[in-house]
């Protein structure tokens, strides 16, 4: 069934939400409210449900959405501040490699899928986990440490080392973002990004689920992945730069690069919750002068991650998060958007 554009006089009535702007904020500051471009389409998650939705090649909106309670709420242990954090980056890994394998099965032309199911469905998602984090590691941890050493006398001191590490690993992320940026379905998931964020600011801001509240949204948003990405660069300066002030003091200097990268490759759970306990505390103040300052390079780096979507694309990415919001009825659910 292809689908049809919604009155935006119904949508507005039909998902318009009492609450007001501060409170839908304050929900969607949690981190819990928010999601990822996929291919042809959003994953949406709010604090009770995640939901997928794409357009398909025959031009429907395909959807699924089941209920889903964020891994910080399942125990009182992994709702801990700096905890919760790296806790949240795994389940962001989980579930963003199984929204994008849903995708690809329902968005992209018969001819075109290469369905795998059963067991080798779940070892080829573990396989891209484990691939991606370890690319990760090698390119933007690795890489800049052998770097940092090759300086000689000038990196000794750590928090100089750390200052040149950072450095190159902020110019390998701007490089790798710009890079991808040409290539043209890239371009087309930083549009659903750039969708994605419209839709989030449609429903903090007016409360209303219809294409022209989102598209009248700025794309930019301070709770953007891309903006962790910056924090994370820029936390670990820090972080690592008094780590290894302390192990050297003790241990005497690293022998090599490579040794410095496996004392540190225990603690990125720890910077990654300390980046999350910033985004989720910048989340809260977007409207304060100064914060809006400090958050600024994080938008400006959206212009790479984000592009303007057209309404179809927000209309897919508002079916997404119309399905994420909390329901009365919490049974699982696949159709065709109407």
């Amino acid at each position: 069934m292809r689908a049809m554009r919604n009155n935006d006089d119904n949508i507005k009535s039909e998902t318009a939400n009492p609450a007001n702007e501060t409170d839908r904020c304050s929900m969607s500051a949690e981190l819990a409210m928010g999601g990822q471009a996929i291919i042809e389409g959003v994953m949406m998650r709010s604090p009770h449900r995640v939901a997928m939705a794409v357009r398909t090649a025959e031009g429907d909106i395909k959807f699924e959405s089941r209920p889903h309670v964020p891994y910080s709420k399942r125990t009182k242990f992994y709702g801990w501040p700096i905890v919760r954090g790296a806790v949240s980056m795994i389940e962001a890994l989980v579930l963003g490699v199984g929204a994008l394998n849903w995708s690809a099965e329902h968005a992209m032309p018969p001819e075109e899928k290469k369905k795998v199911e059963g067991w080798k469905k779940n070892v080829g998602m573990g396989f891209s986990i484990f691939v991606g984090l370890a690319l990760g590691m090698v390119l933007f941890m690795l890489i800049p440490y052998f770097f940092a050493r090759a300086m000689g006398d000038i990196s000794k001191n750590q928090l100089t080392f750390h200052l040149l590490a950072g450095a190159l690993r902020i110019c390998l992320l701007l490089g790798y973002m710009i890079l991808i940026s040409f290539w043209k379905d890239i371009r087309r998931i930083f549009q659903y990004h750039g969708s994605e964020h419209k839709s989030i600011f449609a429903y903090e801001k007016t409360g209303n689920l219809d294409v022209e509240s989102a598209m009248a949204q700025t794309r930019f948003h301070p709770r953007c992945g891309t903006s962790f990405l910056l924090i994370v660069a820029l936390s670990a300066i820090a972080f690592f730069a008094i780590v290894d002030t302390i192990v050297v003091a003790f241990f005497g200097q690293y022998p090599g690069a490579f040794t410095r990268f496996l004392v540190h490759l225990p603690l990125v759970p720890i910077v990654a919750g300390l980046s999350y306990e910033i985004l989720k505390f910048s989340g809260k103040r977007m409207d304060n002068p100064i914060m809006r300052v400090l958050i600024a390079p994080g938008l400006w780096l959206q212009r790479i991650t984000t592009q303007e979507p057209d309404e179809g694309m927000c209309e897919v990415a508002l079916t997404a998060l119309r399905e994420a919001l909390p329901k009365e009825e919490p049974a699982e659910k696949s159709a065709v958007a109407a």
